[in-house]
């Protein structure tokens, strides 16, 4: 769980090099539709990997992820990572 804070764009947008005045610009943000500066989309695919690479079981593992971005995600929003195990495989020696 995650809690998006104006210091987290900040963060992303340095790191990323993504400085579209949707994330950085409050006064052009809120002259827009979505009327409030907004997370980079990546910023909750960046969560995900999180959960990935620290959280989830056993070197090696293999990922197949795939993202559709529902809606805005606004500072204050709380976002809960849950992931999925559909399929394991485990590699046999020969």
């Amino acid at each position: 769980m995650r809690t998006l804070r104006h210091e987290d764009i900040q963060m992303y947008a340095i790191m990323s090099g993504d400085i579209s005045p949707s994330h950085v610009d409050s006064e052009y943000a809120h002259s827009s539709m979505l009327r409030e500066v907004i997370a980079h989309g990546m910023w909750g695919g960046a969560l995900i990997s999180t959960v990935l690479g620290t959280r989830f079981p056993g070197p090696g593992t293999v990922i197949d992820q795939s993202l559709h971005f529902a809606l805005p995600v606004r500072v204050g929003d709380t976002l809960t990572v849950t992931v999925t195990c559909r399929k394991s495989f485990r590699a046999t020696s020969t």
